[in-house]
């Protein structure tokens, strides 16, 4: 498996490389409020070092929570297959314990359960789409990667409290990489 197919909410197909591979899915409520569902590929070595993973997320706010609404003001919007999408791009420590319960914490689980290790610093690009005007529905889809290849740690980082300019460059080359390891389409194609 190297792509998933949506008939709804979007109608989509995402593709991922063919050297990604397909660890699993969870499906659950997200706090009591949303239904989420994930999955998740990797890219790593024989040591199961992970390089790459790729985790696409379908999630909707329950109906017993009508004035719930999804909000991005964060990060760009940019269109890619005929959809608006908000990207976003980040690097931190992945040793950080994520919230119970988070679909964070669902992703690492099934990362690490097959016994896979990420590496000390990742940094990835965020790609959401919502899925109509009620903003209720969402499709999210994060690209992350090793950030060692850049030659700076999260703590070399962030100098001072304050972000070096010298992201900006990564950034720009992590947001070209992830829309080049991606492909989203129409789900009838």
């Amino acid at each position: 498996m190297h792509q998933i197919i949506s008939k709804r909410d979007p109608n989509i197909r995402i593709d991922v490389p063919r050297s990604a591979r397909y660890l699993g899915a969870d499906r659950w409520h997200l706090f009591g409020v949303a239904d989420c569902e994930i999955h998740i590929f990797v890219e790593a070595d024989r040591q199961k070092n992970v390089k790459r993973y790729y985790w696409i997320q379908f999630e909707s706010y329950l109906p017993e929570y009508p004035d719930y609404f999804y909000e991005y003001k964060k990060g760009h919007n940019e269109q890619i297959a005929g959809l608006d999408f908000n990207l976003r791009a980040r690097f931190g420590l992945s040793a950080e314990t994520p919230k119970a319960g988070s679909d964070l914490e669902h992703a690492l689980q099934l990362i690490t359960a097959r016994g896979y290790k990420l590496p000390a610093d990742l940094m990835n690009v965020r790609f959401v789409h919502l899925t109509d005007a009620s903003k209720r529905k969402e499709l999210m889809v994060i690209y992350a990667e090793d950030m060692a290849p850049t030659g700076f740690s999260t703590a070399a980082l962030i100098a001072g409290g304050k972000i070096r300019p010298e992201w900006s460059a990564i950034e720009a080359q992590l947001l070209a990489r992830a829309k080049k390891k991606l492909g989203f389409r129409p789900g009838n194609n």
